[in-house]
């Protein structure tokens, strides 16, 4: 008679979790239309402009802009739009989709902001605020561009 030990089942389990815990690493990369190349670079653009916005570098990040927009909208205009009193810190960028024939894409951005003065009891008491922006990105010439809402 074969007794039971209950290791075959746990050596499945364990083997199913480490797939399940690895293929989400190789899906993310994967966005239709899109090579994992593309996606990486995009995401580092988008890291890029945020990282000039987390910096006050408002000029800086008008550099990421269409040329279309930038060929309308003057720098000196574009930097009065932000305000330096909110502080930001990027946690995420994720690639949703991609519509290859209007070569765009959607971009989550996921940021963590906050006042630079905590005026309020109510202010102090929440802090840092997560919030997801949704952003356009558009493929030019093999260059990812942000597309501003105007």
């Amino acid at each position: 008679m074969l007794r039971y030990s209950g290791s075959l089942p746990r050596a499945v389990f364990g083997l199913l979790l480490l797939v399940a815990l690895q293929a989400p690493a190789s899906w993310a990369d994967s966005v239709e239309g899109l090579s994992a190349a593309q996606v990486a670079a995009l995401e580092k653009r988008v890291e890029q402009r945020w990282q000039a916005l987390v910096a006050r570098d408002y000029a800086a990040a008008y550099a990421f802009s269409t040329p279309v927009y930038r060929s309308v909208f003057p720098k000196d205009l574009y930097v009065l739009q932000f305000s330096y009193a909110v502080e930001r810190q990027l946690t995420g960028v994720e690639v949703l989709n991609y519509d290859a024939a209007a070569a765009v894409a959607s971009v989550a951005v996921r940021v963590m902001s906050k006042p630079v003065k905590l005026t309020s009891t109510a202010s102090q008491a929440v802090g840092a605020v997560p919030v997801t922006i949704h952003e356009r990105w558009m493929l030019i010439d093999g260059e990812w561009w942000y597309s501003a809402d105007v």
